[in-house]
């Protein structure tokens, strides 16, 4: 079967011959895609063609978002007035970054996301 062919019997659309075989497949065995939203707020109209990549799959959504899992990572805290970020060094890293930290409060690598803060150094 031809991937147009499986995409209309998703729609409900018999095939150009009209036979009663794809008719009756298109209302009996084909399962309604269900499209799940991603993170990101996408999800396709139902009439949409983009819903034939899983016309025989199930639609997969990481729902762990990277801005969630970053934000469980506490904030590092430093003395130096300038620090630097690489996203964990490695292939898995980004470029080098310098983030000053001569302003009070959390400063974030603007890559990765990871928080970092200068330590006071004198003591109350």
């Amino acid at each position: 079967m031809s991937f147009l062919t499986r995409l209309n019997l998703v729609r409900g659309i018999p095939c150009q011959d009209h036979c009663t075989f794809h008719r009756t497949l298109a209302k009996d065995s084909v399962a309604p895609i269900n499209d799940i939203e991603t993170h990101t707020g996408q999800k396709f109209d139902k009439d949409d063609y983009r819903l034939a990549r899983f016309v025989d799959k199930e639609k997969q959504v990481n729902t762990e978002f990277a801005i969630n899992l970053i934000e469980e990572v506490p904030p590092k805290a430093c003395k130096e007035r300038v620090v630097w970020c690489d996203g964990g060094s490695g292939p898995e890293g980004h470029p080098r970054v310098y983030i000053n930290l001569d302003k009070p409060g959390n400063h974030s690598c603007n890559y990765c996301g990871l928080r970092f803060y200068k330590k006071d150094s004198h003591h109350h």
